[in-house]
């Protein structure tokens, strides 16, 4: 029986739910945070017949919301003081701009700064639990940008203009992580998981999610790098660097600015009340 505790965001479908299911088929203690509760319970059941053991656990919470970060993290500490692995996954798409209670932008918020701040709650238990891994699912750094003077998009709104720099986000929280963790034997990394067939395309314009799905990959070929990330020994050791198709890749842009990583850092712990 594997002693690991492996918890994974947005894993009731996706990447998320192939993540998932590939670590409780290697025999790890999969805790999925998801949203839905039924789409949550579905999953569940089905990687709990997949992997032939019961140790598959449901945390609902809506990432949007810092509140029910809290919340949720609090739960998992509480019932696993050791983690292993955090695959930071879910994400949102949405076609239209939305602020949530706390005031943030929603895409933001889900797709970036709860994994911010769950991470960091998270991290005495992935300390405790060492060798332990953080893992980022984020993507290629060229064309992207954040603009700190419009960070909750007040002034223009568009898919592209929410997700990227979320993406970008994680890749700067990586880098600066990987530097406050060193010598605590816990790493983190990011990664490309490429254009891979999700529900996330369906919030997606008409025109963008019909080539989307023609060039698309499916959610198990994106997996194979946030598990390689989580699991392989070859990259026990490293952190605080990109991967696609388990490979390292080279940053570029903003996220080679050590100035630009600082202020990622500053402002999210603003952000979050950490």
């Amino acid at each position: 029986m594997s002693e690991r505790v492996c918890v994974v965001t947005g894993a009731n479908g996706g990447i998320g739910r192939a993540t998932a299911a590939e670590l409780a088929r290697r025999g790890d203690t999969v805790v999925m945070i998801c949203r839905s509760k039924e789409r949550g319970e579905a999953a569940r059941d089905a990687i709990v017949a997949e992997a032939k053991h019961d140790r598959v656990e449901l945390v609902l919470a809506d990432l949007s919301s810092m509140a029910e970060v809290r919340r949720a993290a609090a739960e998992i500490v509480a019932r696993h003081p050791k983690i292993q692995v955090l695959v930071n996954n879910a994400a949102v798409f949405l076609p239209k701009r939305e602020v949530t209670a706390e005031g943030l932008e929603k895409t933001f918020a889900t797709n970036y700064l709860s994994h911010f701040v769950l991470t960091n709650l998270l991290l005495p238990a992935l300390k405790a639990g060492a060798p332990s891994r953080i893992v980022n699912v984020a993507t290629k750094t060229t064309g992207l940008k954040i603009d700190f003077d419009n960070l909750m998009l007040e002034n223009g709104y568009s898919i592209l203009k929410a997700v990227g720099p979320t993406k970008l986000a994680l890749i700067l929280f990586t880098q600066k992580l990987a530097r406050e963790l060193d010598g605590t034997g816990v790493t983190v990394n990011a990664l490309h998981p490429g254009l891979v067939k999700t529900d996330l395309l369906e919030d997606t314009p008409w025109l963008m999610r019909k080539i989307a799905h023609l060039i698309s990959t499916t959610p198990e070929k994106g997996a194979r790098t946030p598990v390689y990330l989580a699991t392989s020994d070859e990259v026990a050791t490293v952190s605080g660097k990109l991967f696609a198709d388990c490979k390292p890749v080279k940053l570029t842009g903003q996220a080679t600015d050590p100035a630009v990583v600082e202020k990622m850092w500053t402002v999210s712990r603003e952000l979050a009340k950490l």
